[in-house]
């Protein structure tokens, strides 16, 4: 039965897709991500990373259970041939197919809202509210309002939810994007990365975690403006989006030891953590 909402609002969500299907998906998936791919039913998901021996991020997943041999992984769309060509590459013997997929993909935020039976709903936590991706069938244009990149982007940035090429890159542990809250299990088996993640969460903590910043600035900073406190850069700035009243509003690295209320500038312009 389809669900319904009074005002649903939609955004293209650009994807990469790759399936992974067979006897040996879910073994060869849960040696090689950090979430628990083994305890997802039919139908569930959940976010993941495939990470180097180092712990640095090859690439972001979110990792949907279509059937019990069945598993469809979504990537950033420059990340496709990325994730299916280091899977293929590390399956050695297993019994298990790894081929890209082509398919549409739109947020719906807010309530549920109606679309075919066929398409498969993901739930999300990107955007600081409810809202599924859905994949395999758009919502009809004329039940919905739909948002601009840039719109996505704002909200994006005003949940702190890290993007790929933006807050994740090779300089970047997971801890630090706030990426082990959502993508990684402490109970599962061996991965790459495993041990300098456990290491990290139980024995230290990162030096700088992700802020999202509102910036006194008449036009955005460029990507990895320094963010300083005095004459001390403390931290670098990833995105920045303007918001419907004209202000800045950005995400930054910022370091642990600065004080939630400390007076920052970027550029020389004031800026200030809104957490």
């Amino acid at each position: 039965m389809a669900a319904t909402t009074t005002t649903p609002v939609s955004a293209r969500r650009p994807r990469s897709f790759v399936r992974v299907a067979g006897p040996d998906a879910e073994a060869l998936l849960q040696r090689l991500v950090s979430n628990d791919v083994a305890a997802l039913g039919v139908g569930e998901s959940c976010e993941a990373l495939l990470l180097t021996p180092k712990a640095r991020v090859i690439a972001p997943l979110r990792i949907v259970r279509r059937d019990e041999q069945d598993f469809l992984l979504l990537s950033e769309p420059e990340l496709g041939e990325r994730v299916r060509s280091h899977l293929r590459r590390l399956r050695l013997a297993s019994r298990a197919e790894v081929e890209a997929e082509e398919h549409e993909s739109h947020v719906l935020l807010g309530e549920c809202v109606e679309t075919s039976v066929s398409a498969l709903r993901i739930p999300v936590s990107d955007y600081g509210v409810p809202a599924v991706e859905v994949i395999g069938a758009a919502p009809p244009p004329a039940e919905t309002q739909e948002l601009t990149e840039d719109e996505l982007e704002l909200l994006r940035i005003e949940a702190g939810t890290p993007r790929y090429g933006r807050e994740i890159d090779e300089r970047v542990l997971p801890a630090e994007a706030g990426l082990v809250e959502r993508s990684v299990s402490f109970t599962k088996g061996c991965y790459p990365g495993q041990e300098p993640i456990a290491r990290l969460h139980h024995r230290g903590h990162a030096n700088r975690r992700l802020r999202v910043l509102e910036l006194d600035a008449e036009e955005p900073p460029a990507y990895d403006a320094e963010v300083r406190s005095g004459e001390r850069v403390v931290g670098r700035v990833t995105s920045v989006a303007r918001r419907e009243d004209g202000r800045l509003v950005g995400l930054a690295y910022v370091r642990v030891d600065v004080p939630a209320d400390a007076e920052l500038t970027v550029g020389g312009a004031p800026a200030r953590q809104l957490r």
